[in-house]
């Protein structure tokens, strides 16, 4: 298979198997990267994990042969969520690769590249040039050495560096529902809080790439539907939904209403600034103005950042930042490699929760300042010039400011701001509107809206 661009993105490879990439092509990208962090540092042996989908195995034992091919060992850690490779990464101090293709339907698979470190592997930062060679396929260098597979199962490293990162053995007892949506979740949770004075009450724990009870993509709402209902009918103080690969968490209160991203966000910066060891929080900048509002209240310094884990690891680089966060419910940690980790942010917020006495809808009430629209698409066949109209329309106005450090952002006077960002890979607009209270939020989105769909 030539023209790898339709598989390897902005930051991994995605696509559907065997359709768009199969084995052979794992096997020559596996070659690729073996030789990239070969030239790059001399790596002499790469990690993979892979998670429950059907095709995981087979294709992540085909780039393995393509790593040994190269003069490469490699580490197999076997089933995982995409921060157990990230943890496997940052221990080992090898280069990784995650087989997962994230919340995306069944027949999809992709893999998740890392230098040592859990340092990213992006399109300007090493894809490209893995194309190019995935591509050609042949290589100058002879492989030096006759390199060896081996087994190594970290689930219980991993959770262990996890809880030592946070306690929970103190907190008062809480009940929790988990809805793995038959993804990785249901295999890294249990590991992770046994012991702990945590009930788990779960959901779809059952390992099946399949997803037979909803997608496992928590941004959508619809796949929240199940957990909030299951948190209602138990009583639960929280609710935790985990993406399939599992570096993403969303949460729902006690009354099961969904808790913002942004309020989580600045509820785990808090806790890291208190610890003393760093002032400086990164978050995008779709995540709410009550972040870096917090954040400076805190004692701490905020960084705006464009959408996207290589912009934000980067940017905690530059910066040396404690924590970082997303809309999307990525979160990174500086304790974690500065990689994502859904596991962690939950157990942040389990322990904020249970080291006082109220529910978690009174604790995130101070975290949660204004009334968002969350991500719209619009189907658009013209992104830039339907984004260049709305701007028009506005950047002449009294007291509006207007930037385009990713999509268009406009700032308004009365405290309301929007952003409209094309989609890389779809003929999407994507648009998401803050304010300070709903009916003004709801004015604005309906006017932006109008024009981008003109």
């Amino acid at each position: 298979m030539d023209g790898l661009s339709s598989i390897i993105k902005a930051y991994d490879v995605r696509g559907v198997v065997p359709d768009q990439w199969d084995e052979g092509v794992a096997r020559r990208i596996g070659a690729a990267f073996a030789e990239l962090v070969w030239q790059e540092s001399r790596a002499t042996a790469v990690v993979t994990a892979h998670d429950m989908r059907d095709s995981s195995v087979p294709l992540s034992r085909a780039f393995a042969e393509g790593v040994l091919s190269r003069g490469v060992d490699v580490v197999e850690a076997g089933l995982g969520s995409t921060d157990l490779l990230y943890f496997a990464s940052g221990s080992l101090g090898v280069p990784g690769a995650m087989f997962t293709a994230s919340h995306n339907p069944a027949q999809y698979n992709g893999i998740k590249l890392c230098r040592a470190g859990a340092t990213p592997v992006g399109q300007d930062s090493g894809l490209a040039t893995l194309r190019e060679w995935a591509e050609r396929d042949s290589y100058d260098r002879a492989p030096g050495r006759t390199a060896s597979i081996e087994q190594r199962d970290l689930l219980a490293e991993y959770a262990a560096h996890l809880r030592s990162l946070v306690d929970l053995s103190t907190i008062r007892p809480l009940r929790v529902v988990v809805d793995a949506g038959n993804g990785m979740g249901g295999h890294t949770v249990p590991v992770v809080l046994a012991g702990l004075p945590v009930e788990v009450l779960p959901l779809y724990f059952e390992l099946d790439g399949s997803f037979p009870n909803h997608e496992a993509n928590p941004l959508d709402p619809a796949n929240l539907v199940d957990l909030q209902a299951e948190v209602r009918r138990t009583g639960a103080d929280i609710g935790l939904a985990f993406d399939g690969d599992a570096d993403r968490v969303f949460v729902v209160d006690e009354r099961g209403e969904a808790v913002s991203p942004s309020a989580i966000t600045a509820l785990v910066a808090v806790r890291e600034l208190a610890k003393g060891r760093g002032t400086t929080v990164i978050h995008n900048l779709i995540t709410s103005r009550a972040v870096p509002e917090i954040v400076r209240e805190h004692g701490g310094e905020p960084v705006r950042t464009r959408v996207g884990h290589s912009f934000i690891k980067a940017e905690m680089a530059r910066t040396d930042a404690v924590f970082g966060g997303e809309h999307s419910a990525h979160y990174y940690f500086r304790d974690f490699w500065r990689a994502d980790t859904g596991m962690l942010a939950a157990m942040h917020v389990l322990a904020a929760l249970g080291e006082q006495s109220r529910p978690l809808s009174e604790l995130t009430a101070g975290y949660t300042r204004y009334a968002a629209s969350g991500e719209i698409n619009s189907t658009v066949a013209d992104a830039a010039g339907r984004t260049r109209a709305v701007r028009e329309a506005f950047e002449e106005q009294d007291g509006v400011t207007v930037d385009e450090l990713d999509g268009l952002t406009v700032d308004l006077p009365d405290g309301s701001w929007f952003n409209l960002r094309a989609s890389n890979t779809e003929p999407l607009l994507r648009l998401n509107v803050e304010a300070p209270d709903r009916a003004r939020m709801t004015e604005l989105r309906d006017r932006v809206l109008e024009m981008v769909r003109a």
